[in-house]
């Protein structure tokens, strides 16, 4: 990424001072390829999870754990805004030359974050009897479902703390800390699922407590490189205005960034979630099938939000220096290089997914069946490319009320697909709906993005 030249804002009239600067394929991969490399980790965990659970050879185990997997990333997506917002507003605020570097708002969003996690484990009895009722499983996956979900709740403080703090390294274009704080989570978190569940015999409790450890470690880590950034822990206290954190108008932003953020992500999850649940009501087969191709999914999604995250970056960058130019280079690289990329993935999963599908899982029938479906799984890296690029750029712009209605109304178009398809077609149905979705999404983003974009930079 070039050096930013001086202000040019008074020569041309502008009410707010520019601060140029050029985006190149170098500097969109210089984010995207650590990014890439840590988020492609946390499938990495549910792959490793379903496979040790998978080798037990017990199916209920398998959807007990499949679904408490489902339930935290539900649970969570609903603070991802601790993520998303924190990185968006850190960008703008590197691009608009912030001496502090963003720190106000991060020690907003870990202080939102302590908050929220001690809450959901004091609501741990409540949201599990929820989460059941909803799912609608056995009472075998029901029993392994609340062993995994009320240990692995304990993390809750933490998973959302690392998400404030990744929100503020990428937001500085930190990608590389962001990867090595990620790949001590999801690495912890995969030698000790493989220790403690095959090694030791815990089953499904082991893979709950390789998760917490996890969390744990990382926390530390980026607590510690947070407060190494300021000199130290003391010092990085002495730059904490009082009257800058409280200040209204700026709770007042991240308030309306994360009311609509988490709406938006629950929209997500809504889409997930009934995915989940349809597979569950058809029998263990199809929801132990269906959940090893959601992981082949989510490998992809993840390794495309590569790119949403150098989309994210650069374009809330621009934003903050009030620089047109890079906005549109940033967007229009970013594009480019994720058809590349999400032709490239799916082709690899064509080829290399019926021997990771042999590996997650012993069962002849949940080999059949993913094996079955398996294109509609590797044909997400395409379709779903445009929306998680689209999602990068309105997060770092922080365009949340259109991230929200445009999730809401894509949901709308998910419901309508799969209430129609599902019962003609069955479980390809179920497919085809979550593509109606991916490009829904992109389609409402891209709309509205070009509607708005040059309002940014008035």
């Amino acid at each position: 990424m070039a050096g930013a030249a001086a202000p040019a804002g008074e020569a041309i009239g502008r009410s707010r001072p520019q601060y140029p600067f050029e985006v190149s394929s170098r500097a969109v991969f210089g984010i995207a390829l650590p990014a890439a490399m840590a988020f492609i980790t946390e499938p990495m965990v549910g792959i490793v999870d379903t496979t040790v659970i998978g080798r037990l050879g017990d199916p209920a185990l398998l959807g007990g754990a499949v679904l408490g997997a489902l339930v935290f990333d539900t649970i969570f997506a609903l603070a991802y805004f601790l993520r998303l917002g924190t990185a968006g507003l850190t960008a703008q605020a590197v691009g608009a030359r912030d001496p502090a570097d963003g720190l106000m708002h991060v020690a907003r969003a870990i202080a939102v974050a302590l908050a929220i996690g001690l809450v959901l484990i004091g609501l741990r009895e409540p949201i599990l009897w929820l989460a059941e009722r909803l799912l609608g499983a056995s009472p075998d996956v029901d029993a392994a479902l609340g062993i995994y979900f009320r240990i692995r709740l304990l993390a809750a403080p933490c998973v959302l703390i690392n998400y404030a703090l990744l929100g503020w390294f990428y937001g500085r274009a930190h990608a590389r800390t962001g990867m090595l704080v990620q790949i001590l989570i999801h690495g912890v978190n995969i030698v000790l699922s493989i220790s403690l569940v095959l090694g030791l015999g815990w089953g499904v409790a082991g893979a709950a407590w390789a998760t917490v450890l996890g969390e744990a470690a990382a926390t530390l880590l980026g607590l510690w490189l947070l407060a190494r950034h300021y000199g130290g822990v003391r010092q990085a206290f002495a730059r904490i205005v009082p009257a800058e954190l409280l200040d209204a108008r700026a709770l007042r932003r991240m308030f309306a960034l994360s009311r609509d953020i988490t709406i938006r992500s629950a929209a997500l999850m809504a889409s997930y979630a009934y995915f989940a649940a349809a597979g569950s009501r058809a029998g263990e087969i199809t929801l132990a099938g269906n959940a090893i191709l959601m992981n082949i999914l989510m490998v992809s999604s993840f390794f495309l939000d590569g790119l949403a995250q150098a989309s994210e970056q650069l374009c809330g960058r621009a934003v903050g220096a009030n620089w047109p130019p890079a906005f549109e280079q940033a967007f229009r690289l970013s594009m480019r290089w994720g058809v590349l990329i999400g032709l490239g993935v799916g082709a690899i999963w064509l080829v290399l997914g019926p021997a990771l599908i042999a590996l997650m899982t012993t069962s002849e029938a949940v080999r059949a069946h993913a094996g079955t479906y398996l294109p509609m799984a590797a044909l997400a890296a395409i379709t779903g490319m445009p929306a998680f690029v689209l999602d990068g750029v309105l997060a770092g712009t922080t365009m949340n009320d259109l991230m929200r209605n445009g999730m809401l109304a894509a949901l709308a178009l998910f419901f309508l697909a799969a209430f129609t398809l599902q019962p003609w077609l069955g479980n390809w149905g179920l497919w085809l709906a979550i593509h109606v979705f991916f490009l829904a999404r992109a389609g409402i983003f891209w709309w509205g993005m070009e509607r708005r974009k040059a309002a940014l930079f008035e």
